[in-house]
């Protein structure tokens, strides 16, 4: 397996643990000194924190890796994902309602490990789901 097939393994382990709730599986995944950007979450309990608000808010999370390529030391991941918004999320209360965005993510790994990550969160198209924001208007 080359470096980059094995940094691509940690970066799906990472989702698929985080997703399912498995926070201690983390441990071997995350170096000690890892930090998610723009939230600036460090270590597996800052990710575990950050994760845990939107498992609380969305239940069966479910998070889809639909694109992945890695170069070096680096991994890009696009993701969907999706659930059913039943707690309080960013101040909006629940509405039962279905969601589904889109995330990318850029980790950068060592070893195998992932050490930092920057990622972008669709977070306009999940609040219009939740009613928080209008829908655009179409031309």
């Amino acid at each position: 397996m080359t470096g980059s097939e094995t940094n691509e393994g940690a970066v799906r382990a990472c989702f698929e643990h985080a997703a399912a709730g498995d926070f201690e599986g983390l441990h071997a995944i995350l170096s000690p000194d890892y930090v998610v950007h723009p939230e600036e979450a460090r270590g597996v309990e800052g990710l575990t924190a950050m994760v845990q608000a939107y498992r609380a808010a969305l239940s069966g999370l479910n998070v889809t890796i639909e694109h992945q390529f890695s170069s070096g030391d680096y991994v890009a991941t696009r993701t969907t994902i999706r659930g059913r918004h039943e707690g309080e999320l960013m101040g909006a209360p629940p509405t039962g309602r279905d969601v589904e965005f889109g995330g990318l993510t850029i980790s950068r790994c060592r070893d195998g490990r992932i050490e930092e990550e920057w990622e972008l969160v669709d977070v306009p198209a999940l609040l219009t789901q939740i009613g928080v924001l209008p829908v655009p208007a179409t031309a």
